[in-house]
């Protein structure tokens, strides 16, 4: 379970499959009338582990709290890498999620990740096993063909088209950083040829952008001139990296980096672990508490368009071969439950926010 394997999503795909056929309207929770929000809430389709048993309760869990679904990976190179056509694998992997979403009234929200989505120091894992890479001219053409055929076969309301841009270029080799901003400058060149009103962006990573406490801040001057095509400023956050207590995080968190850019915020991903592993000490009562705070920093920004905990459940690694040094485990218990869909303490305080009617 990797973010590279997590775009294989052929059993949640046949599941939802079967869903489809019979899924009707869920019931809200009750929404009182004083408080508001101004962004849509959402998950993604990552299972706890890669049982179909267990995936339509956990959609059908989560699509009841929420207004927004996330599809988020990396392409399936190795597949396109051996001649399988793009639409093919749009249509198998990719189109059945997003009717699913549709079918509860979900927008949707698709971020594509072209480098590793769990070392921004390298190319996908699939391309290095195949000796390839996204400098080469190929490689760049193969994306542009996959964001093609899924943003004409699934329409999605936002499409990313890269990933953690300040995390890549101040680890990753120049050469594939520059690849990376030429891909998604052809890619949102491709993507608008066909379709001029899906919103495309790419992603910060906001730790980086303000520096390690008590560094200066960085900000994301040089991203927003790298990937002038940002339609809607989409964010990165797993704070618990670099921050002991939620409470703690300042509430211009984010508004600080989207202030005079005129873009929306879009918190593509992120969340806090309820587990303590390696360095880092959290509780699930911490877990809960930033819950709250992340939506007092949200309320800060004021123009946030939509908000995703990039899992709904904690991952189960049981008996999955991790590489030594793998940083899985760092994010393994930021689901709002727990492998088995037990609720954590977070999850009451995400359904407070989301009871929140949505201006």
């Amino acid at each position: 379970m990797t973010r590279r394997t997590l775009t294989r999503w052929t059993p949640i795909a046949l599941a939802v499959l079967v869903a489809l056929a019979g899924c009707g309207g869920d019931d809200d929770p009750a929404r009182p009338p004083a408080a508001s929000r101004s962004y849509r809430m959402g998950f993604s389709p990552i299972p706890p582990r890669q049982d179909p048993a267990i995936i339509l309760p956990m959609l059908e869990m989560w699509t009841r709290r929420a207004d927004a679904g996330l599809m988020l990976g990396e392409p399936p190179w190795d597949s396109m890498l051996a001649g399988i056509p793009t639409d093919g694998l749009v249509r198998r992997h990719i189109l059945p999620i997003a009717n699913y979403y549709r079918s509860k009234g979900l927008i949707v929200v698709a971020s594509m990740d072209p480098t590793n989505g769990l070392d921004r120091a390298a190319d996908s894992e699939a391309l290095v096993a195949a000796g390839r890479s996204l400098t080469e001219t190929a490689i760049q053409a193969l994306y542009r063909d996959y964001v093609v055929a899924l943003d004409t076969l699934v329409h999605p309301d936002y499409l990313s088209l890269a990933s953690e841009t300040n995390l890549v270029r101040g680890l990753a080799p120049p050469a594939l950083y520059a690849a990376l901003k030429q891909n998604a400058a052809d890619a949102f060149t491709a993507v608008r040829a066909h379709d001029a009103t899906v919103r495309l962006f790419a992603t910060v990573q906001v730790e980086v952008a303000w520096g390690p406490p008590p560094a200066a801040y960085v900000g994301i001057a040089q991203d927003l001139a790298d990937f002038a095509f940002t339609e809607v400023l989409g964010l990165s956050s797993y704070p618990y990296f670099v921050w002991t207590d939620p409470d703690s995080l300042p509430v211009d968190y984010y508004s600080r980096i989207t202030a005079g850019t005129g873009l929306p915020a879009m918190v593509i991903e992120g969340g806090w672990t309820s587990a303590q592993v390696g360095p880092v000490v959290s509780t699930p009562e911490k877990q809960a508490r930033y819950i709250r705070r992340h939506a007092a920093i949200l309320d800060a920004v004021g123009a946030a368009a939509a908000v995703f905990q990039i899992t709904f459940t904690d991952l189960d690694l049981t008996g999955v071969p991790l590489p030594t040094g793998s940083p899985l485990p760092l994010f393994a218990s930021i689901g709002l439950v727990d492998v088995a869909l037990n609720p954590k303490p977070a999850l009451g305080e995400w359904d407070a926010i989301f009871a929140r009617l949505r201006r």
